[in-house]
């Protein structure tokens, strides 16, 4: 289930067919991030950073037309396997960062699977909330398919 809220926040949840252990995984080692933290047609050829509270992240998104977008943040919780809190920055070349916003994400075993949940807050406006749900949504079904094989 997929909500916009009028509060400038997107929540997104997702029954994954992996064990919660495995899903946590995915959002914090570099060799998962590249095969799913990007929308349909793009790519993320570098990555990484340090889950603990205050290490940093980072990331390289590449469009398909060969543009390279980063992103950076660090980490305010992480409880493996249950959470995680971050801040999300697009870092744009040669300009000041763009607004930064809040991630939470928590992990629920369930039959079958992990119950995601994703919340996202903080956004300036409605548009940047509108193209961060379509962009995560895009994401998280690359997720679950990368997560059904390697379950």
């Amino acid at each position: 289930m997929d909500t916009i809220t009028d509060v400038l926040e997107v929540s997104i949840e997702r029954v994954l067919r992996a064990p919660r252990e495995l899903v946590f995984d995915a959002w914090v080692e570099p060799r998962h991030l590249r095969r799913w933290s990007a929308p349909h047609g793009f790519e993320i050829p570098d990555c990484g950073g340090e889950a603990r509270p205050g290490g940093r992240w980072f990331a390289a998104m590449r469009s398909p037309e060969g543009e390279t977008m980063r992103l950076e943040g660090r980490y305010l919780e992480v409880v493996r396997p249950e959470r995680l809190v971050f801040t999300h920055q697009w870092v744009e070349a040669g300009c000041a960062p763009g607004p930064e916003t809040v991630v939470s994400v928590s992990f629920e075993a369930v039959e079958g699977g992990t119950l995601m949940r994703f919340r996202q807050s903080g956004f300036a406006t409605a548009e940047y909330r509108d193209g961060h749900a379509d962009g995560w949504s895009q994401c998280f079904e690359r997720l679950a398919g990368l997560l059904a094989g390697e379950a």
